[in-house]
């Protein structure tokens, strides 16, 4: 499944607030509290990268707090639980 992993410079004073609002929209699967440059990096899974994109556009960067943005799409999931073993996230 087509996995991409979006890092976000959030305003401070709406960090929590915006990382809930993430958890609203059905395609976020994970929102992580972050160190660094960015303060949230948020998970979507879709059927299609067609669809991330509609979900990235429409609905993630039109919620109020979110100050910048770096998006990154994954070609293959290296899962523990499967021996190390390389899945395709198409």
């Amino acid at each position: 499944m087509p996995t991409a992993i979006i890092l976000l410079k959030i305003d401070p004073k709406k960090i929590t607030g915006t990382a809930e609002k993430l958890l609203e929209i059905h395609s976020v699967t994970d929102v992580y509290s972050i160190s660094g440059r960015y303060d949230l990096l948020v998970i979507i899974k879709c059927e299609s990268i067609d669809m991330i994109e509609c979900v990235i556009t429409d609905h993630l960067l039109k919620i109020d707090g979110i100050c910048g943005s770096e998006t990154m799409f994954a070609f293959r999931s290296y899962d523990k639980r499967e021996g190390g073993k390389a899945i395709d996230v198409d």
